[in-house]
């Protein structure tokens, strides 16, 4: 392929404590954790709003907060779910199960929490584009926005792209996919309006088998993971999957966006004629980006994995404990996937008051010393990210991403030197739950 090299010299915008790259919930809960600890912060957050898939990708729903016991993503994750129930409260609220989304809402209260919270700065439409790094020390992240080019200068740099993009460029090395690099499918998320949430009953996929019979889908996906109620006739839809996806290829993305709002008339066709309830709804919107489950795991000073979960396993070194089950959607349509996906779905899961400890040291990339991850692309074995990927996942390990940066800024030692105990104190402060520490 032909290259061109381009080199420029660029403004240094913005000269901070701690960077973070990406503003979803891992990305908010750092930024919150690290200001809070005394840091200035900036943001940079390449679309229109902070909240990512539960804001612009409008999954609909953030999956557990607690393990029926105990609230697990406590402190920053605790204060999102209250201020939304301030809000506009959910209709379906079961801090245990699923907590429906309202996307609109859930932008607010990002924006009040951020915005209130003295030393944060952020621009929107800022996408990070690379970094100067060098001997595993990260100087400055580029940006890009609609001004032009500019790098931000900061001690300590936090990574919640969900991709782990910043921390690749940074030379971090990372595990994609399953051993032949296969990937979850994605999701092209909607918005429905006209439901009858008071004639709706049972499985939503109880009908795929005759729609199959009756050539309704182009693509005979078995796994239908629903449409959750948002508010007063409205419905989010987590419906169709984009099989073959990488979310860190735009090339791929783009056939994924064409495809899942082509097939959404598929669907639309299902509900109404197979499902009680749908018969009048309208499509109002799809996502602004696309429902991404799995891309980069960063590697880390530990792997969190399978053998884990299993264990409930405890860590001297734990900044949270979560319990999601292990939820690897189906990397192909076919029958024996999806068994497989079921089989998986339905063993490996908790009762209640169980969960498994997340270490501080899946935050820690392998040899970057200025560099944290946060929220999807930590540092685990692939059935542990499919646990721990979930919005209030993401909470958990962005708060204490957030407060480990700031202290690295204050002590100028690696990130791998905090001093644990110390971290797990501040955490404890914010609310963090921590009954091992």
């Amino acid at each position: 392929m032909p290259t061109l090299s381009f080199c420029r010299d660029i403004p240094i915008r913005h000269d901070v404590e701690v960077f973070v790259a990406g503003g979803g919930p891992a990305g908010v809960a750092a930024a919150l954790a690290a200001a809070r600890q005394g840091a200035s912060v900036f943001i940079a957050e390449g679309q229109s709003a902070f909240g990512g898939m539960g804001t612009l990708g409008l999954v609909p729903a953030f999956m557990c907060f607690t393990d029926r016991v105990n609230f697990l993503a406590d402190g920053i994750g605790r204060e999102i779910y209250e201020r939304m129930k301030h809000v506009a409260a959910p209709p379906q609220d079961d801090p245990g199960g699923s907590v429906s989304i309202n996307a609109e809402a859930l932008k607010l209260v990002y924006d009040e929490a951020i915005q209130e919270t003295k030393g944060i700065g952020f621009t929107f439409h800022t996408q990070v584009i690379g970094v100067d790094a060098e001997g595993g020390h990260v100087k400055a992240a580029i940006c890009a926005a609609k001004s032009g080019l500019f790098a931000v200068k900061a001690k300590v740099f936090v990574d919640a792209t969900g991709d782990g993009d910043l921390a690749t460029w940074a030379g971090a090395a990372y595990e994609k996919g399953d051993s032949g690099g296969h990937m979850m499918p994605g999701t092209l998320c909607s918005l429905w309006a006209n439901v009858n949430w008071a004639r709706v009953s049972g499985r939503q996929d109880r009908a795929l088998p005759a729609a199959f019979a009756d050539g309704v889908f182009t693509v005979q996906d078995r796994h239908l993971p629903g449409m959750w109620q948002v508010g007063p006739g409205i419905g989010g839809g987590n419906i169709g999957h984009t099989f073959g996806v990488d979310g860190t290829d735009e090339r791929s993305l783009t056939d994924a966006l064409l495809w899942g709002r082509r097939s959404l008339s598929e669907y639309e066709t299902y509900y109404k004629r197979y499902l009680e309830g749908f018969e009048a709804m309208t499509l109002v919107a799809t996502g602004a980006i696309h429902g991404l489950r799995e891309t980069r795991r960063i590697i880390g000073d530990t792997i969190l994995n399978l053998e884990d979960f299993k264990a409930r396993a405890v860590f001297e070194d734990e900044i949270g404990r979560y319990n999601y089950p292990v939820d690897i959607h189906a990397a192909s349509p076919s029958s024996e996937e999806f068994a497989k996906f079921e089989e998986e779905f339905r063993t490996l899961r908790y009762q209640a008051g169980e969960s498994y400890g997340i270490p501080y040291r899946v935050l820690t990339p392998r040899g970057l010393d200025n560099v944290l991850v946060a929220g999807r692309c930590v540092s685990t074995d692939r059935f542990l990210q499919g646990s721990i990927r979930v919005m209030p996942g993401c909470y958990i390990t962005g708060q204490a991403a957030g407060v480990a940066a700031s202290m690295t800024a204050v002590s100028g030692h690696s990130v791998h030197a905090v001093d644990i105990r110390a971290l797990q104190m501040r955490l404890k402060t914010l609310g963090a739950y921590l009954p091992n520490a």
